[in-house]
């Protein structure tokens, strides 16, 4: 049984893949397919990965990775030791520290002797290439991508081998209940309400609680019976809000430039164009009102929900939230990645162009020329290098926002955005 402490999920991974290949010099074709961004999006389900990979042909191949998944009892032996110790529970719980989550792994794999490292000859690759090599260069470039995710959000292991994340922290919360709905906490000292209404006088609010180093999952609730909602759908919901709820309360206390929530006072205008506070830079969180669409949410679930890790991959959950609202997949991703980029605004701008007045878009093209820069084509707000598939995209806060050309022929979000044109082209050309 391969040992977490010797190597990570990522190590682990790609030791397997490696101990198993017919020859090595594909893997190392594989890692700078990887790097050089052939791999799409990464679907992940229980037993395996899979993704479209761009070769040498036009029309990209798909790419899959098999993983046993484990027994039954493997699994509940698993959950008992995972559920043993609170600190593991917690460790799972906390989106972000992959470092407390491998161990949290490490101890209750050890504990209950159940491998959840890949070994030698538990990855089988498949691929629609001409290569009948075991792996060719696309399954590498595959496993390589999936050893950095693994890095990223070791549950995937979890679903990989069988079981879904929400499931997991559902049979750990009924392991686990006091852990799971907070009764275990130290009671804190406080003032009845028959107390506190007693007399006119109120005394001062108590200090608020430090926030959690992040925000927690919430696990399904029990929900029984004729009309009763959907547990796992509440839960979702739920971590959600506890999502933004954490990310909101963090702003206050500790404000920084450019939070990942901040709602712009202004709505964004069809295709990013003007509006009356045209300098607002932070990501737009609702339109008119405080309302978004249905697209719009389920593009802002998709940017921001604790289950979902981004461009990089996407799960049976994924899909069925593109699948609602009229797209797949991959355009769900193509889309919360322009979330991410610029909330409301970004995602107007992916979807359309405009024409900016003349200053800020004039004065940007003697910019790059003046630092030396490739000329690019111009289009309404958008500066575009084809050969080299960059693109700039101009956009009502002032500011440059970046795009690449995907392997799927789509312009990609790519980086943040800046007001400087040529520090947001330089760090495409560069990457």
């Amino acid at each position: 049984m391969r040992e977490f402490d010797a190597e990570s999920g990522a190590g682990a991974w790609l030791a397997a893949m490696a101990e198993s290949a017919e020859d090595p010099g594909r893997l190392e074709r594989g890692r700078r397919y990887a790097r050089g961004g052939h791999v799409g999006p990464v679907a992940v389900e229980p037993g395996a990965v899979s993704a479209s990979v761009r070769g040498s042909r036009t029309r990209p191949y798909a790419a899959r990775v098999r993983l046993p998944v484990l027994a039954d009892a493997a699994w509940e032996r698993l959950l008992d030791a995972l559920a043993a110790e609170e600190a593991r529970c917690a460790a799972l719980l906390v989106r972000g520290a992959a470092a407390a989550a491998h161990g949290a792994l490490a101890e209750a794999a050890q504990e209950a002797q159940v491998g959840l490292l890949p070994e030698p000859g538990e990855l089988v690759t498949a691929c629609t290439c001409p290569d009948r090599g075991r792996p060719c260069k696309h399954a590498a470039a595959l496993s390589c991508q999936t050893a950095l995710l693994l890095d990223e959000d070791p549950l995937l292991l979890l679903l990989l081998r069988g079981r879904p994340e929400s499931e997991v922290l559902d049979a750990l919360a009924w392991r686990a209940p006091a852990h799971a709905s907070g009764a275990a906490r130290q009671r804190r000292p406080g003032v009845s309400a028959r107390a506190a209404l007693a007399t006119a006088i109120r005394p001062p609010l108590p200090p608020p609680e430090p926030l959690p180093p992040a925000p927690a999952r919430v696990a399904p609730p029990s929900a029984e019976g004729s009309g009763a909602p959907d547990a796992e759908a509440l839960a979702f919901l739920a971590t959600s809000a506890a999502a933004r709820a954490w990310e909101l309360l963090d702003e206050v206390e500790q404000p920084r430039g450019d939070p990942p929530f901040a709602e712009s006072r202004q709505p964004a205008a069809p295709g990013g164009g003007p509006r009356s506070s045209p300098r607002e830079s932070r990501p737009a969180a609702a339109g008119p009102g405080g309302q978004l669409s249905v697209w719009d949410d389920a593009v802002r679930l998709a940017a921001t929900h604790p289950d979902f890790t981004g461009r990089g991959t996407f799960g049976r959950r994924f899909a069925a939230l593109a699948r609602a609202v009229g797209t797949d997949a991959r355009g769900l991703a193509r889309a919360a990645a322009a979330w991410r980029q610029g909330g409301q605004l970004g995602l107007r701008l992916l979807e359309s162009a405009w024409e900016p007045p003349a200053g800020g878009f004039d004065r940007a093209r003697g910019a790059l020329a003046a630092a030396g820069l490739p000329r690019l084509a111009i289009a309404g707000n958008r500066l575009t290098d084809e050969a080299r598939g960059v693109q700039l995209r101009y956009a009502a806060d002032g500011r440059w926002y970046p795009y690449r050309a995907g392997p799927d022929g789509e312009w990609w979000p790519e980086g943040a955005a800046a007001a400087d044109p040529a520090a947001v082209l330089r760090g495409l050309l560069e990457s």
